[in-house]
Order: structure tokens, then C-alpha cells, then sequence
């Protein structure tokens, strides 16, 4: 019976005409931006001569946005319609991107020209990204948030697979400048499909979030927006798990790499093989996440999600009790299941709290989650090298383990563990 349902919303979905045109503008511009993820820091390092300090500059200036301007987008997101701003962040991409090879066949291409345009697609890409995420349930009834959550990380997955390969073969055809000009096309893709988009939204008035008569300042409405993270207890308890598996995530990952070339002394080719499998576990998560809200229930979902996630990490260090064949295989399986679990965990978390949260606060509760679970990731970083040199490898790997599996124990502990199926009801208040 179970599975009779599961398929007739996957097809319902499927045959939605607004959600299809999200899903295929989404889906060109992830495969796209692969494409500049490959190419961006290749034209740096080869032919910028950028020092490791550029190079590590670069790379935070994609997600650097995120710390200093998700407020505010949120913010913008609420008070206007976000299917304008979502073609107009695509136009704006797909433009930022054409200036590196016109600047590359002009001769006039630098490092802080390259920094710049990577800091103003990294600002445009929060707001698609807050901005998408907001739309969605806007689009599809309240009980396919799951699904078309799931679509949606299906799309990204694919991407982290294909994209990338996508890209590297690209390279090898033509330079990097010039490979930048196919996501600028998959960007104007984007804009078209999301263009196609029949659903209009009604501009919000400027006191409809509050009973107040006179417009809200924008300092409010970011209050405002924090208040289903205040206040609602189960979206609380999602943010606190999300932060410490994303933080102690990150302390893995410094040490990581170290552990396995060093340590372990793997291979190239079994390091390509650790990070292909965490592409295709990401894969296969987004394709089980509805099934497995609809067999174990939401929060059971996530809970066992999380968990299975700190176990796998738990048995990494045990690799090196192991012969490196075996040792290796073992990481592979492991990074595997590691990747399918954090996307069973995302697609459940977020469409519960995007099912908690009124309409008109969707953006503005989307903005203050990123900023507070991205806004994490440098600090873990960070602690995860202090850690590695202080303590050691191994030690480190265990300690983000246990962090990890402590954000099972907080689900485990409140209330989201008994949260069954995701809510139909539009909530008024928080």
C-alpha cells in the first residue's frame, strides 16, 4: 500500500508543469556551475600563478556571501515575488561569467578581477539558493515538499557526478577561460525555464507580516524571520542538529585527506574512488529520502540518518588495522553510506521546517538557518586542523565522529523523533 502511494506522488509531481520548469532550470545551472567549480580555480592557479593564500581566498569567496547577506536577502525574498528574482540572478550569472574570457582575449584578466567576479556570483547564488528554497512550496502542495525535495537533491547529486566529469573533459577540449561560457549558457537556460513558470505571486504589502500599520524596518523583519527558529521548538531542535553535524563534520575534514594519503598511504587512484563513491551515495540518498520518511517516519528518518552517519565515521580509524586493499574499501563503503544519510537527513529536515513555517516568512527562515549552519563551517575547519596537529589524525577523526553522532542524540531527545509524515496545513503563526 505504502508503495502504491509513494509512486502515484512521484508521478502527480512529475506531470506538475511549475515544478518540472523549477526542477530543469535548477538542474542546467547545477551542471553548469560544475563546469566553473573546475575551471575558476584551474585559471587562478595555472594561469594567474595565484599563491596558495589566493587560491584559499578564492574558494572561501564562494561561500563568503552566505555569512554577510543572507539576512538580507531573506529579507527581500519576503517582501517581493521570488520568480523575478530567480531569472534575475541567472541573467546576472550567466553576464558576471562572460567577463572572464572577454577579459582573458583582452589581456586585462587578473587575480583581484577573478576574486571580485567569483564574489558576486558567490552573492547571486545565495539568493537563488534561499530563493529556490523559499519558492518551492510555493509551487507544490505541502505534501510533496518531501518528493520535490528530493528531485531536487537528485539533480545535485547528478551534478556532483556529471558536472564534474562534464567539466574536466571540457578542459582537456579548450582552455578554462573560455570553458566558463557553457555555464553562462546553463545559467540563461535556467532563467528561461524558471521564465516559463506559469504561477504569478502577489507582491506581500509591507505590514502584511505584522499587525503593525505603518512598514516594518528591515532590521525588523530579519527579527522576525529568526522567530520560527525561536520559537518553534522542532525547527529549534533541527538547526542545533544540523549545526553540530556540520561542525563536527568539518573538523573531519581537515584531517581527513591527511589521514588517508599519509596514514593509510592510499593510492590516487583509491582517493578518486573514496570521493566518486560520496557522489554516488549522494545519489542514491536522494532517490530512497520519500521512501525512507514513508517507512520509518519523518523523524525516525532523520534520526536514523544522523546516526548511521556517525557510526560510519566512527569506523574509519578502523582502517588502519586492516590491509590497505581492504582499508581502502572499507573508506569507500563507508563514505558511500556517510553521503546517502546526510542527504536522507536534508531532504526531511527541510521540508519539515519549510511545512512549519508560514508562507510569508519562508525567505527570511531560509536565510537565518543558511547563515547560522554555513556561517559554522569555517570554525569547524579551523578546529579540525588545530585538532589534527594538536592531538593527532586519528584522534580528531573520532572526536568529529562522536560530534556527529551527538547530533542524533539532540533528534533523539526531542520531540522531532515522533514527527510521523510532514504537515499539510499552511501555519499562520509560528
Amino acid at each position: 500500500m505504502t508503495e502504491t502511494k509513494v509512486t502515484e506522488k512521484k508521478t502527480s509531481l512529475w506531470r506538475h508543469a511549475d515544478f518540472r520548469n523549477l526542477w530543469l532550470g535548477l538542474t542546467a545551472s547545477l551542471f553548469g556551475s560544475k563546469v566553473t567549480a573546475v575551471a575558476v580555480p584551474l585559471i587562478a592557479a595555472v594561469s594567474l600563478s595565484a599563491t596558495p593564500f589566493e587560491m584559499g581566498v578564492l574558494v572561501a569567496s564562494e561561500t563568503l556571501p552566505y555569512l554577510f547577506i543572507s539576512l538580507f536577502v531573506g529579507v527581500w525574498l519576503d517582501r517581493s515575488p521570488k520568480r523575478p528574482i530567480l531569472i534575475l540572478t541567472d541573467v546576472l550569472r550567466a553576464v558576471l561569467l562572460l567577463i572572464i574570457p572577454v577579459a582573458w582575449a583582452g589581456d586585462f584578466l587578473t587575480f583581484p578581477l577573478l576574486l571580485i567576479v567569483s564574489l558576486l556570483i558567490g552573492a547571486c547564488t545565495v539568493v537563488s539558493d534561499i530563493g529556490s528554497s523559499s519558492y518551492l512550496p510555493l509551487l507544490i502542495d505541502r505534501r510533496h515538499l518531501v518528493d520535490g525535495n528530493s528531485k531536487l537533491e537528485l539533480s545535485s547529486s547528478a551534478s556532483d557526478i556529471g558536472g564534474n566529469a562534464a567539466g574536466g573533459a571540457l578542459l582537456q577540449v579548450i582552455s578554462a577561460p573560455f570553458a566558463v561560457i557553457i555555464n553562462a549558457v546553463t545559467y540563461l537556460l535556467s532563467a528561461v525555464f524558471t521564465g516559463l513558470i506559469a504561477h504569478r505571486e502577489e507582491k506581500p504589502a509591507p505590514s502584511e507580516a505584522a499587525d503593525a500599520p505603518a512598514p516594518q524596518s528591515i532590521w525588523r523583519d530579519i527579527v522576525e524571520g529568526a522567530e520560527p527558529i525561536l520559537r518553534n521548538k522542532v525547527i529549534r531542535t533541527l538547526v542545533t542538529a544540523t549545526l553540530l553535524f556540520n561542525l563536527f563534520t568539518l573538523v573531519i575534514e581537515p584531517v581527513f585527506l591527511i589521514f588517508i594519503t599519509r596514514t593509510l598511504g592510499l593510492e590516487p587512484f583509491y582517493i578518486g574512488l573514496v570521493f566518486a563513491s560520496s557522489g554516488a551515495g549522494a545519489l542514491v540518498g536522494a532517490l530512497i529520502a520519500e521512501r525512507a520518511s514513508a517507512w520509518l517516519g519523518v523523524g525516525r528518518a532523520m534520526v536514523f540518518s544522523l546516526g548511521l552517519a556517525g557510526i560510519t565515521a566512527l569506523l574509519i580509524p578502523v582502517a588502519t588495522l586492516l590491509p590497505k586493499v581492504v582499508a581502502a574499501l572499507l573508506i569507500v563503503v563507508m563514505y558511500f553510506i556517510d553521503a546517502a544519510m546526510v542527504i536522507v537527513y536534508n531532504v526531511n529536515q527541510r521540508s519539515l521546517r519549510t511545512a512549519l513555517t508560514p508562507d510569508r516568512l519562508l525567505g527570511r527562515m531560509n536565510a537565518s538557518i543558511r547563515m547560522i549552519v554555513m556561517g559554522i563551517t569555517p570554525v569547524g575547519a579551523l578546529a579540525g586542523g588545530l585538532l589534527g596537529g594538536w592531538i593527532g589524525t586519528q584522534q580528531t577523526l573520532l572526536l568529529g565522529a562522536v560530534g556527529v553522532l551527538l547530533s542524533a542524540v539532540v533528534l533523539v531527545l526531542s520531540d522531532v523523533r515522533s514527527v510521523r509524515v510532514i504537515p499539510e496545513h499552511h501555519p499562520e503563526t509560528v
